[in-house]
């Protein structure tokens, strides 16, 4: 790291951040500024680890900018898939171009939560069923997408989507991309009827999150886009330039009785405002229930578009938020700052939830 910090390789942003004692700021591994020294630096994996032990952005190399794009490399090799996703990149492809497959395994580990070569399956597998239920071939499915043989597809298509390719014509799927904003990569997911994911990519609870939502639809997880993804994107950016203070992208809720309609009452919590749980408990019937709309505001699984960030002690302190408090600070202070002159929340009552 100290090599990559002394060369400001731009191949590790994304992999570190590098805290400097003396200014008290963290940095991109790239950072313009000059190199502190060995003794006074420390190490961090993420954003939020910064943050917490004392250190602010640089404003230089400006580490929590939507704009830290993936390194070089990672757009190199996502540009590999996607040059041809039905192609099987071995090691052996890695190196031939320059990218150590050590490194790429890391990567995809902390970013997607998967291994580059789980991710590039999961691509394939993706299209795979998006052929069958157009009405495909299976053999030609099979042959297509890099499978030798009709059995080590059905093999591999049975673990991922839980039935067979013959049984999935009219299956669905969840597709997933990561999406950057000011306050860190989310993972974000959406079925054709709406957006039923937006996660902290670094939440600790993001496994848990990902394997009750495929429970909850019983449907697979797999790299991709679609409209609903990229309407949520789009809206995404213009709520954190402050010019968006109501979303319209379909969403799908799932959830127990009891979440789903403490989720509801989030929706209505008008922009720029707040309530307590105490008052959240008695809006969803449940008077005195705070502990219980506590850990159902904290099983929400649409973060920002659902918003349980908005959601406060009596006294206006903050409390729990699965990404830290330090972005749910933000997110208050963006939306007080540009909530002057009142909104009549994120949706109307029901709408656009599903």
């Amino acid at each position: 790291m100290e090599r990559a910090v002394r060369d400001r390789d731009g191949a590790y942003d994304g992999i570190f951040l590098l805290g400097v004692r003396t200014t008290g700021v963290f940095c991109r591994p790239s950072c313009p500024a000059r190199n502190p020294r060995p003794q006074n630096t420390e190490y961090f994996a993420t954003a939020q680890e910064a943050l917490l032990a004392g250190y602010r952005p640089c404003k230089r190399c400006r580490p929590m900018d939507a704009n830290g794009r993936p390194p070089d490399w990672v757009e190199r090799l996502m540009s590999m898939v996607e040059a041809d996703p039905t192609q099987r990149l071995t090691d052996a492809d890695l190196r031939a171009a320059s990218i150590d497959p050590v490194r790429a395994r890391r990567y995809f580990g902390k970013h997607y939560g998967m291994t580059f070569q789980t991710y590039h399956r999961a691509r394939r597998m993706g299209l795979a069923l998006a052929r069958i239920r157009q009405g495909g071939e299976l053999t030609g499915v099979a042959l297509d997408h890099g499978f030798e043989s009709n059995s080590g597809f059905r093999e591999a298509f049975a673990k991922l989507f839980g039935q067979p390719p013959g049984a999935a014509r009219g299956a669905s799927c969840i597709v997933s991309r990561q999406l950057e904003t000011p306050i860190g990569p989310f993972v974000a997911g959406a079925t054709d009827e709406g957006v039923c994911l937006l996660e902290f990519a670094d939440r600790r609870a993001l496994e848990t999150q990902l394997k009750t939502l495929r429970a909850r639809l019983g449907c697979a997880i797999v790299p991709g886009d679609n409209r609903h993804l990229q309407t949520l994107a789009d809206e995404l950016a213009r709520y954190f330039d402050g010019k968006l203070t109501r979303f319209t992208v379909p969403l799908v809720i799932r959830g127990t009785p009891f979440q789903e309609s403490v989720w509801r009452r989030l929706l209505e919590i008008p922009y720029g405002e707040t309530l307590s749980y105490g008052e959240l408990a008695r809006a969803v019937g449940r008077p005195g229930a705070q502990r219980a709309v506590g850990q159902a505001n904290g099983a929400n699984r649409i973060a920002v578009v659902v918003p349980c960030h908005r959601v406060v002690q009596q006294n206006g302190e903050l409390r729990g938020y699965g990404g830290g408090l330090w972005r749910k600070r933000f997110l208050l202070d963006l939306e007080q700052a540009h909530g002057e002159g009142g909104t009549a929340g994120l949706f109307a009552p029901g709408e656009h939830a599903r």
